[in-house]
């Protein structure tokens, strides 16, 4: 039996490990819009951004969407509801939610002064999930919290995103809108007249090409609303990246995916060619809203501005524009008591991914009520008091090789500045007596200091690096927590 846990451990791990070496190996297309690129290095120095995923489903505590897809049953079971045995029976109370949602402590302002005060600089906010449950007031859905089914729809913040876009924009902060490209609520995707086989289309769109191009004008005129009646948006972030043009030679059947499965144990998934010509798109949007950065993502190609790594951080710096989007705590939607991470893990993760050229996008999900629990405004508390110390080392940094030298994360300025970010180990509260960089050192006369601290700090070469001596007194009560900064205003 160890054997066999041993081999199916290895198995997941090789499996994850090649993913991710794709992932980080990816090709990237560069944008050639010069109002894009512009944009794109604007985002570039934000470097810190919340996402939220908020949906009626967030009244069940579970996992946004994907129960409804019979292919996912497996890692998503479906629990909630009187009759999770019943697929259709089950598909109609999950629609049902909307009857029942009505969030209102909904507070935007709330939610966007915390985000600030925490040092994000961007939102990106879940507009549609997977389920076609709308947070926006289209035209093109009832399934809306501005529709005649949601109790929500008589209050005056109803229409949720543009609530959302405007609190957060009033403090200076980017509007981005999540948007799912699936839709299994609209008959132009998931056809009733078909069960549902897997996350795709549930017919071929080849062979029903009226069909397929209601669903294409659907989407378009969707994501038009999103850029043509809500203010400012800077970000466009596509999910669903199995909805995109697929050469013939790579579409499977569903037989062929069954045979994968076999094989594969669901590691490979039927790939069908939904092409809803989303250059197109992409030259409409912009015509809304130029310089939209459009993040298509997981497909290849000049529409995925940057990468998005999910719930993780790459390994080493990336060659190309990327933001990992993480959860704070619990799961992606709402989860009931759900577990935060600490200041430690929130301040240290931030710094290790500036440090490789990225931005972070954190998760917090928004309760059934329209509030966000305490454990997310203890983390955002925790942000907020490093980044007051640290802020310079953080905004419009570049990279620094090596990025990283055991548990010191370098990130550097085009003035010239050079920042060194000791990160404490857990229960570290006081500084070492020195800190040793062996990879980059100061020129002769360069001042270093300890950001929070007000006199420069005494410093010698060591070999080709140097060494920063630290006053017991600064020592034991250190301008912050977590991580340190050491600031030199001139490197060789």
């Amino acid at each position: 039996m160890k054997k066999i846990l041993l081999f199916v451990t290895l198995s997941v791990y090789c499996v994850l490990a090649s993913s991710q070496a794709v992932y980080e190996d990816e090709r990237y297309v560069p944008e050639t819009d010069p109002l894009v690129l512009e944009k794109i290095q604007e985002w570039q120095d934000l470097k810190f951004g919340l996402l939220m995923h908020w949906g009626a489903y967030s009244q069940w505590g579970i996992v946004e969407s994907w129960s409804l897809c019979p292919e996912e049953y497996g890692w998503c079971e479906r629990t909630k509801g009187a009759n999770p045995d019943d697929y259709f029976a089950y598909k109609q109370e999950y629609e049902d939610l909307i009857k029942t949602f009505n969030p209102t402590k909904f507070d935007p302002d709330k939610w966007a002064d915390a985000a600030e005060k925490a040092g994000m600089k961007y939102v990106v906010f879940t507009t549609k999930h997977h389920d076609g449950f709308c947070m926006f007031d289209s035209k093109y859905t009832d399934y809306k919290t501005t529709g005649d089914n949601c109790p929500f729809s008589t209050h005056p913040k109803k229409n949720i995103a543009k609530e959302v876009f405007e609190a957060f924009r009033n403090q200076g902060m980017w509007a981005g809108a999540y948007f799912s490209k699936p839709d299994w609520h609209v008959e132009s995707y998931w056809d009733p007249k078909y069960p549902p086989r897997d996350r795709n289309v549930n017919y071929e769109p080849e062979a029903n090409p009226e069909r397929w191009q209601e669903f294409i004008d659907f989407t378009h005129n969707q994501m038009l609303e999103l850029v043509s009646d809500y203010g400012k948006i800077d970000i466009m972030w596509l999910d669903g990246g199995w909805v995109a043009k697929t050469p013939k030679d790579e579409i499977t059947s569903w037989y062929d995916r069954q045979l994968q499965n076999n094989d594969n144990g669901y590691l490979k998934h039927r790939i069908v060619n939904q092409d809803i010509k989303i250059d197109e798109l992409v030259v409409k949007l912009r015509e809304q809203q130029p310089g939209l950065i459009v993040v298509d993502r997981a497909v290849h190609g000049k529409n995925q501005n940057y990468l998005t790594p999910e719930n993780r951080v790459p390994h080493k710096a990336l060659p190309y524009p990327w933001e990992s989007c993480i959860i704070s705590g619990g799961g992606w939607a709402h989860t009931p008591n759900a577990k935060y991470m600490s200041g430690r893990e929130g301040v240290q993760m931030l710094v290790d991914i500036v440090a490789k050229g990225g931005n972070l996008l954190l998760n917090i999900a928004p309760t059934p009520e329209g509030e966000w629990q305490q454990g997310a405004y203890n983390l955002l508390e925790e942000y907020a008091a490093w980044m007051a110390v640290n802020k310079e080392a953080i905004y419009s940094s570049k990279v620094l090789a090596p990025y990283k030298e055991n548990n010191i994360c370098m990130t550097q300025q085009d003035n010239g500045n050079a920042y060194f970010m000791y990160m404490a180990e857990a229960g570290e509260n006081s500084m070492p007596a020195t800190i040793t960089v062996t990879s980059q050192q100061p020129v002769d006369g360069s001042e270093v200091h300890l950001l929070g601290y007000h006199k420069p700090l005494k410093w010698k070469k060591v070999a080709d690096g140097f060494s920063v001596s630290i006053p017991k007194a600064l020592r034991q009560k250190p301008p912050c927590k977590y991580v340190w900064t050491l600031k030199v205003s001139k490197l060789k």
